[in-house]
This record gives structure tokens, C-alpha cells and sequence, in this order.
């Protein structure tokens, strides 16, 4: 799940025509912990989340169905 995560996010940041340097200054995560994105290592639940919402994207639990009862 995480490495999904963070490809995700790998993909906006490559999209997004921005630098590396305007995407630090306008989401508030450093340039060394975007490095470390783009280089697939791992970063902070922190980051990641401060990152989904720069992108506009969150993360939503998966519904799981009820299990049937037996009688």
C-alpha cells in the first residue's frame, strides 16, 4: 500500500510541470524529503499526507462487506 501511495504522488509531482523547489515552497514539505519521493525511498506518514492534500487527493478507507451472521 505504500509503495502505491507514494507512486501516486510520484506521478502528480511529475505531472504537475512544477519544480521540486515551487512545490516545497507551496505545500511546506522540504526539497530533500521531495528528493526522497522521486528516488522511491521511504518518507513520514506526515509528508505523504501533507503532499495527498497539496495534491487535492486523501486516502479513504476501503469498505469491507458485513459479514453474514449465521442463525
Amino acid at each position: 500500500m505504500e509503495n502505491m501511495i507514494l507512486e501516486t504522488i510520484r506521478q502528480k509531482i511529475k505531472k504537475s510541470g512544477k519544480t521540486r523547489y515551487q512545490i516545497a515552497k507551496e505545500s511546506g514539505v522540504s526539497e530533500s524529503q521531495l528528493c526522497k519521493v522521486m528516488q522511491g525511498k521511504t518518507i513520514y506518514c506526515e509528508t505523504a499526507d501533507m503532499l495527498l492534500k497539496y495534491f487535492e487527493m486523501e486516502l479513504v478507507p476501503k469498505k469491507r462487506p458485513k459479514k453474514q451472521r449465521g442463525k
